[in-house]
């Protein structure tokens, strides 16, 4: 569980990192500008690292089912050998699956300064402002928006999986101390998932919604997860509870 918490920590952080700088920099000093090769940048790292939490999740849900439908075999089925191989095959195909994006978008032929829709760049804000054919740059990324998709129905058909486990649990609870142990890695799909979809939704059906909500919302995104992550899986872990304590006893004496 702990070497999923590392990963799902390390795409949190480079969520940040990749996508702050700019936040701060319109924030505080209401710079807005940003070079090309800069954005193409910045829009592989977001997307690299937004790959990489979907899998890390879909990864954990795995996790949960193995956890509950097979608890005596779970430390010889998820070694730490194995662990890590998963997590570093995701972390490749992450990266080889978004690498194309600044290429296909450094073809693109953009005519004259543009406004971006958000704080920070993304392939399908940066596509729409060019005045070339973008075709390729559309089915790519409707391609890599499936895969996204793909992570989140093989997270929903774990949890049905889960669920009917659960179901055939006896006591009642029994059933909800197995629920319980699902809670955290529930919130971290919500956190991660709704605001994309939402984000995605608006782009494709609400084009006349306020560019305010479609900010708003792109900045729940990159911002709220690596924030709320942590603190929902210190308050569910009473290891990493007990730890913090020790931190700040320790700095109080």
């Amino acid at each position: 569980m702990y070497y999923f918490l590392s990963m799902l920590a390390f795409s949190d952080l480079g969520l940040s990192i990749s996508s702050l700088p700019t936040m701060l920099r319109i924030f505080l000093f209401n710079a807005t500008g940003i070079s090309s090769d800069a954005c193409f940048a910045q829009e592989f790292f977001i997307h690299t690292f937004s790959a990489m939490e979907s899998s890390v999740l879909l990864i954990m849900s795995v996790d949960r089912f193995i956890a509950i439908y097979n608890p005596l075999r779970y430390t010889t089925i998820l070694t730490s050998d194995r662990v890590i191989k998963v997590g570093l095959i995701f972390a490749v195909k992450s990266i080889s699956l978004i690498f194309p994006f600044p290429f296909i978008l450094k073809r693109l032929k953009f005519c004259k300064k543009s406004l971006l829709s958000h704080s920070y760049c993304l392939h399908q804000d940066v596509m729409k402002l060019a005045c070339s054919d973008n075709r390729v740059n559309i089915i790519y990324g409707l391609f890599v928006a499936l895969t996204a998709m793909l992570d989140f129905l093989c997270i929903s058909v774990s949890y049905l999986l889960i669920l009917k486990v659960v179901m055939g649990i006896a006591s009642h609870k029994g059933r909800l101390k197995v629920l319980n142990t699902c809670v955290s890695h529930i919130c971290a799909v919500l956190i991660f998932y709704v605001p994309i979809i939402t984000l995605a939704a608006l782009h494709r059906f609400a084009k006349n919604v306020s560019p305010v909500i479609r900010v708003i919302i792109a900045d729940i995104f990159l911002l709220i997860p690596p924030l709320i992550n942590p603190i929902v899986y210190s308050v569910k872990s009473q290891e990493i509870r007990h730890r913090i304590f020790e931190k700040f006893c320790k700095k109080r004496a």
